[in-house]
Order: C-alpha cells, then structure tokens, then sequence
C-alpha cells in the first residue's frame, strides 16, 4: 500500500483543525496508508528555523513535496499526476510543511518538489488542513472517483 505522511512543525492545538485533518485522514485511507508526523516548534530564540529544518532533514526519507511559497504554482490535476509519478519511484511520498518562520535553504535543496498554494501566506497550521484536503483530491483525481469536479 502507498505511504503518505505530513511532515510538519508544532502541533495543532485547535479542536476544529484536528477535526477537519482526522477527516482527510480517514479519507484518505481508502487511497493509501496515510499519517502525520509532528516536529517541535522551536522557542524563538535566533535559531529556531535551522533547528526546525535540521529536525526536518533528519525526518525526510522517501519522495519529498514541500509547501514552500516560492515553489512552484501547480493545479489541484497537477500535484495528482506529481504524486502519481512519485510512487513509480519511491514507497512513500512526505508533504512537508515548515513552522512558521519557514524552512532553511537545505530543506528547500533536499525537497524532490516544491509546491505553492498561491502568494499569500498562510498559518502553517491552517495549511495542514489545505494541504490534507489537496492531497485526499489528489488521489481521487488519479482514482478518477467524483469528489474533484
């Protein structure tokens, strides 16, 4: 069965995010073994975003997608037939999302793609659950089921 994991910074502390993630989550099952992993966000102190992604690269094994503002803008059809591609590689596919002070230029380097959801910036909790609903469509687009229209 394909892996699936988000790979993210900090923890969700509000009840109705945890909601909408567990949903995708169980959604998601029917497509593939999906989980999430959570880092530490780091107190800030002057360091706390290469602390972040060293804890980050350490993680990251398998075909890596970054959320990154400055990558690159794909459709929801898109990102389906980059995932799709990833597993003719790889057994696993982490979708990593950084804290919020972002991501050091390694992690950036060691990402197999990087993917924007647009220019505006997002809380990187809020973009757990963008992101596990683009990734549950992802897989419906490639299921070819009704959910993505």
């Amino acid at each position: 069965m394909k892996k699936l994991e988000l790979l993210c910074v900090g923890k969700i502390k509000e009840d109705w995010l945890t909601r909408g993630i567990d949903e995708y989550l169980k959604r998601l099952g029917r497509y593939c073994s999906a989980s999430v992993r959570e880092l530490p966000d780091r107190p800030d102190d002057g360091r706390a975003a290469e602390r972040e992604s060293e804890e980050l690269l350490s993680a990251m094994n398998g075909y890596v997608i970054l959320a990154d503002i400055g990558g690159k803008p794909l459709t929801s059809e898109q990102l389906a037939e980059a995932i799709d591609r990833a597993y003719l590689t790889a057994d696993k596919v982490q979708f990593v999302i950084g804290g919020s002070r972002g991501v050091t230029e390694e992690v950036k380097k060691r990402a197999d793609l990087a993917v924007s959801f647009g220019r505006v910036t997002y809380p990187h909790r809020l973009m757990r659950l963008i992101a596990a609903e683009q990734l549950y469509r992802a897989f419906t687009i490639t299921a070819g089921t009704a959910y993505h229209k």
